[in-house]
């Protein structure tokens, strides 16, 4: 079946490597022009379309189109009495993003939000203004369509620790339940059953195509005594080949895995390129309305029962502050109506951290990208391109600060830079620790009352002590990891070319690495925390335990946002539950 795709392709990807860009652009746009015979990699005529004319109200509104968005506007569309609409800022996902190898190549580009933090004073340093990129999806399906799909849950005393914060009902007893509802887990003969299901909507399972060092690093974690587990089942310590959101070496993203298969329903409708800026009050202070822009036009639409707020850490804080929904001194600044001073919002705001620590490798590099894997991708999807390479390796291990995993090890292989190396074709390996609990914690507020304006993005990093010194114990570890038997063939070799203004410290001291970290700072994609979940007597709570805004009546907040701390492990599939989640709460309710 041949289809015409109902939107434009032209999304020119960042590539990574400037050595390789031009033979790369080559062979995407083979790829591209391929694609688009079809339409979709597998799933020809399956796009979701925007509603070309949508109701004047509806039973619930959910604003974002997201990793927990969508699962929300599919099951609360299962129940055939309510109406609902999906509204998302961006348009459907690009083809070529389903590719797993691509996965890197949209970030800074057309659906992604492309924020910028404020100019930070520990960390960043030698980054432009002193300015850290935080790429967002601006897309239908959010962020999982830009992340590298792994699919981590977090450890169970994540959860355990939330509910002993006063937010009763989300310890990992009750949290595991709707991990397992999403759930198709495609390897559960290997994995822990008790902790895994299969028949749900979002596709679980390993990549066709790990490179052949991904062996060699799990050998090399056990002979640090870090043992190859299930990273989702009962211990979350140890090395793992992660499962990763994907099905027959294609991505999917919640809304592929969501959104798709109810489509058709009569009740859901969804509107693509459509930016909210506003919800609107009535003088009970109960949501009424949104106003949203499209096409430059501003659009009003009414609602009967809910406004479900899944912009994500960034826009759902920015959309309430808007609402006049914030702390009032902020909102009395910028002239909004103070409709709620509720001090939380856009506060709390954390994310993980890290470093990239590089090795150079005695071998070159056979898996390049060519024609032939180009062939064996569209042909059998397999080969490299059906897989992120050593990116589908991750682990979780302790520092000395910690008896619960609070460094996680992801990896990256790449062609170095081809000038610096003469052409020699020379393998980078990396090994990026990650700070899993951070302590510092910022903001998001806003600039001003232009829809168009992006937010004051301030997360503060290193404003603990803490989560510096536990980066520090994670490079020493990723060091150790190199210089394991395992690794030992590959003659790893520490890049020891000092940090651009660390020259004045011995390589290899802590005094080094802090000053390392803190000009070369790697922020992770996983911000959380800037409309905070918590009980009554928490002056900083946003949403209380069913996630509803304090103060109002017909708001809640689904997403990574209500997480008071944010989980030991990559947010995709924790936000998938918290959808998931709500979207249970209100069908008890309504």
């Amino acid at each position: 079946m041949i289809c015409k795709c109902p939107h434009s392709e032209n999304i020119e990807p960042q590539l990574a490597s400037n050595c390789g860009r031009s033979t790369l652009l080559i062979f995407m746009n083979i790829l591209q022009h391929m694609l688009q015979q079809k339409c979709d990699i597998a799933d020809p005529c399956g796009r979701i379309q925007s509603q070309s004319d949508i109701n004047s109200r509806y039973d619930f509104i959910v604003i974002g189109g997201g990793s927990a968005g969508s699962p929300i506007a599919a099951r609360l569309s299962e129940e055939k009495n309510f109406s609902v609409l999906l509204i998302e800022a961006g348009l459907d996902e690009h083809t070529v993003t389903q590719v797993p190898s691509f996965f890197r190549n949209y970030i800074g580009s057309a659906i992604d939000w492309n924020f910028t933090t404020e100019s930070e004073n520990q960390a960043c340093l030698n980054a432009k203004d002193r300015r850290c990129l935080w790429p967002r999806g601006k897309v239908l399906g959010g962020s999982s369509v830009l992340t590298g799909m792994m699919y981590m849950r977090g450890s169970k005393k994540d959860y355990d620790d939330w509910e002993k914060m006063g937010n009763k009902g989300w310890s990992f007893d009750n949290v595991l339940p709707y991990f397992i509802k999403s759930e198709d887990n495609l390897q559960i003969n290997e994995m822990s059953n008790e902790y895994h299901g299969t028949g749900g909507p979002l596709p679980v399972g390993k990549f066709p195509y790990y490179p052949p060092i991904s062996d060699d690093i799990l050998k090399a974690g056990k002979e640090l005594e870090y043992n190859t587990v299930d990273l989702n089942g009962k211990h979350q310590r140890g090395f793992a080949k992660s499962q990763c959101n994907t099905k027959n070496g294609i991505r999917f993203s919640s809304a592929r895995a969501f959104l798709r298969p109810a489509k058709n329903r009569n009740n859901l409708h969804v509107l693509l390129n459509s930016t909210v800026t506003r919800i609107i009050f009535d003088i009970n202070k109960k949501a009424v309305a949104i106003l949203f822009l499209q096409n430059g036009q501003l659009k009003r639409v009414s609602v009967t029962k809910e406004v479900i707020l899944s912009a994500g850490a960034i826009n759902s804080p920015v959309i309430l502050l808007r609402s006049g929904v914030g702390p009032k001194k902020d909102l009395d600044y910028l002239g909004i109506s103070v409709i709620k001073n509720l001090p939380g919002v856009g506060k709390n705001l954390h994310n993980h951290v890290s470093y990239e620590v590089a090795f150079y490798l005695n071998e070159k590099d056979t898996n390049l990208l060519n024609r032939n894997s180009i062939n064996q991708y569209l042909k059998f999807r397999k080969g490299p391109m059906s897989g992120t390479g050593v990116t589908g390796i991750t682990a979780m291990i302790n520092t000395k600060y910690s008896n619960n995993s609070d460094i996680q090890l992801f990896f990256n292989g790449f062609w170095a830079d081809c000038i610096k190396l003469k052409r020699q074709g020379k393998r980078q390996l990396s090994i990026i620790p990650t700070v899993l609990n951070a302590k510092s914690r910022g903001y998001v507020r806003l600039k001003d009352m232009n829809p168009h304006s992006k937010p004051i993005i301030v997360p503060n990093y290193f404003s603990h002590s803490d989560d510096i010194k536990t980066l520090v114990e994670g490079i020493k570890f990723s060091i150790r990891l190199s210089n394991t038997q395992a690794l030992k063939k590959y003659g790893l070799k520490i890049n020891t070319i000092p940090v651009k203004n660390c020259e004045e410290f011995q390589f290899g001291t802590d005094d080094y690495f802090e000053c390392a970290i803190r000009h070369e700072t790697n922020p992770e994609n996983h911000q959380s925390g800037s409309c905070k979940m918590g009980p009554n007597s928490d002056p900083m709570a946003v949403v209380d335990n069913k996630l509803k805004v304090r103060g109002i009546i017909g708001v809640r907040v689904a997403d990574a946002s209500i997480m008071p701390q944010v989980i030991s492990g990559n947010t995709n599939a924790p936000t998938i539950m918290i959808g998931e989640r709500v979207a249970d709460f209100i069908k008890e309710e309504w």
